[in-house]
């Protein structure tokens, strides 16, 4: 389902995707109440849409889908050139399962959606995942792997942060394609220590290296924090599987063009990829 007041955006995102998601159907609808008509018609499997209807917003979207008889939970993705603000200020409420921003452009979207829908492997990429607790980590290393990604665990910010600076060194840093981290460790540096020490001291950008920040951290100053020392996105607990290597892939998919684009996409990227 694709919901905006725009013909145009409708029409545009429904046509990519007709194009880049073989077999998919499109149920396109230009505000609430027709989203709603075509709820109560059939199931849906997954949904975009944008911020602002003209019969209400997208979070009410958000809640109309989980709300509709006989649901299974489905991804509700905000589309919108203001969700990066919503994103650091936590306006968006748990029915939302992700945000998009206008400014990566339709392609992406296309690629963001797929990840949702059929997840592809991105062969050789490489995941420096930072994890204190030996349970905890097993799991998500099986979880990274089983979609053929590699992963190099070290069990703290110290840890990670000599991998990275011996890496720098040798002039082929950051030598992991991204960093995934909790946000509490052992030790007397954090997750968000991590963080300001690979944006400040080592200087990579969101493109080169991209952040993902697992918390269960439900304070939203602490989380505007985070997302405001630089990291990507934020993975909130319990790790949802899906939810985890969608982020993961479609974050090394937005890195992966712009090292393709030149050295100047190094730097910070138009917006981030949800609460």
């Amino acid at each position: 389902m694709v919901v905006d007041g725009s013909r145009l955006v409708r029409r545009l995102i429904s046509d990519v995707l007709r194009e880049e998601v073989p077999g998919v159907e499109v149920v396109a609808c230009g505000g609430l109440a027709e989203a709603r008509a075509a709820l109560d018609a059939a199931p849906v499997d997954l949904a975009t849409t944008a911020l602002v209807l003209p019969d209400g917003d997208g979070q009410q979207l958000a809640r109309a889908v989980r709300e509709s008889a006989g649901q299974q939970y489905v991804p509700v993705i905000v589309v919108s050139g203001d969700a990066q603000a919503h994103l650091e200020s936590r306006r968006f409420t748990e029915d939302v399962t992700d945000y998009f921003d206008k400014a990566e452009g339709h392609r992406a979207l296309a690629a963001f959606v797929r990840g949702y829908v059929v997840p592809q492997p991105i062969p050789g990429a490489h995941v420096l995942y930072v994890e204190d607790s030996r349970t905890v980590a097993l799991a998500t290393q099986r979880m990274l792997r089983s979609h053929g990604m590699e992963v190099t665990h070290t069990t703290s910010a110290e840890e990670a942060i000599d991998w990275l600076r011996a890496r720098r060194e040798a002039e082929d840093g950051p030598g992991a394609d991204l960093l995934l981290t909790d946000v509490y460790l052992k030790g007397e540096l954090s997750g968000r220590d991590l963080l300001q020490t690979v944006r400040r001291e080592l200087g990579y950008g969101k493109r080169r290296l991209p952040v993902l920040v697992m918390t269960g951290d439900d304070n939203r100053v602490n989380q505007m924090a985070l997302l405001r020392d630089g990291a990507n996105d934020l993975v909130l607990k319990p790790i949802d599987e899906r939810l985890l290597v969608t982020k993961a892939l479609f974050q090394l998919r937005l890195a992966r063009l712009g090292l393709q684009q030149g050295p100047g996409a190094g730097g910070r990227r138009p917006g981030s990829v949800a609460p």
